[in-house]
């Protein structure tokens, strides 16, 4: 009882701290003009969405640091080194999707940080992880259930793969009112009931509640950002939510779960790599428009109920998670 007390008061924090600082966040958004600039190539309902303000991702990873500040100095949080390093990407990601947005605002397009110099953060970043990773004594190993594989200094590679590949899928996915946000609530739920049950990692309770905090934030966000969005979150929330699923995951050594829990990000990717693919080596699109959701805009699908589907894919996915790593 004790256990669902914390995390349902955890969640309540961060919601009503994230509902109270968004109407604050997006006042000064829109007096120092920070918003969106649409891409012209997509329909007419997203060029609606010229001039909403972004950066919103500010809302929810400020109200989560708070949080958990508060937690710290009253002494209701112990410092873990683990939980260090899942905070120190959680701020550097968002630092990096910060930059990201404020050139993509100075220039007023959509261009940003050049692939090249994103990619290259990301690897310095993944490196910070993966020294910190093993000075605090982690191991290498990856537990497939049936068998056990130690990767030894490939483990480097595979929190690169994953780090990078979750904070741009979870970007990818970023395209729709609530679709984001909604989903990241639903997989850092999971992770924080994954990782109370993860009793065997030092710092356990600190992530699980920091999974919490960061659901309740998420959920306030979601007030401002649900269809109609009053504001978006921009690459500062999303690379940052992609990047701390990933070190979720590889701290609580249940590394593969993010196949599960991020299932929908998953197939976000790769329907757009297929269809650049298709495009280059046999000059036809697979898709209507890339990444799927835009497809199901496309076909006609209204944009709130195709939010609803995701998102039950994105709960069904997370609940077999759950029966896999939690119920067994």
């Amino acid at each position: 009882m004790l256990i669902l007390t914390k995390s349902i008061i955890a969640l309540i924090l961060g919601f009503i701290i994230a509902i109270l600082s968004g109407a604050i966040i997006i006042f000064l958004l829109k007096k120092f003009n920070i918003k969106q600039n649409v891409s012209k190539n997509l329909n007419e309902r997203h060029l609606k969405k010229q001039g909403t303000p972004t950066m919103g991702g500010l809302i929810f990873v400020l109200s989560t640091l708070f949080v958990l500040l508060c937690l710290f100095i009253n002494k209701d949080l112990s410092f873990s080194y683990n939980f260090f390093i899942i905070i120190l990407i959680f701020i550097s990601y968002s630092l990096l999707g910060g930059i990201d947005d404020f050139i993509k605002i100075v220039f007023k397009n959509n261009n940003g940080l050049s692939i090249l110099t994103k990619f290259t953060i990301q690897v310095v970043l993944a490196l910070v992880f993966f020294y910190f990773f093993i000075l605090v004594g982690n191991n290498t190993i990856i537990d497939l259930h049936f068998m056990q594989i130690d990767l030894r200094f490939l483990y480097g590679f595979f929190i690169l793969f994953l780090l990078v590949g979750s904070s741009n899928a979870v970007n990818i996915t970023d395209g729709l009112d609530g679709l984001c946000a909604g989903l990241c609530a639903i997989s850092f739920i999971t992770y924080g009931i994954i990782a109370w049950n993860s009793t065997y990692i030092n710092g356990y309770q600190e992530i699980a509640i920091f999974c919490f905090i960061l659901t309740g934030s998420l959920l306030g966000f979601l007030f401002y950002n649900f269809y109609p969005a009053k504001i978006f979150m921009g690459d500062l929330g999303s690379l940052a939510l992609g990047a701390t699923l990933a070190a979720i995951a590889i701290i609580l050594k249940n590394e593969l779960s993010l196949v599960l829990i991020g299932f929908v990000y998953i197939i976000e990717t790769l329907s757009s790599l297929f269809q650049i693919l298709s495009i280059k080596l046999f000059s036809k699109k697979i898709f209507k428009k890339s990444p799927l959701h835009h497809h199901f805009e496309e076909l006609g699908f209204v944009e709130s109920d195709i939010i609803k589907i995701f998102y039950t894919f994105g709960l069904l996915f997370s609940l077999i998670a759950l029966i896999i790593y939690v119920w067994n």
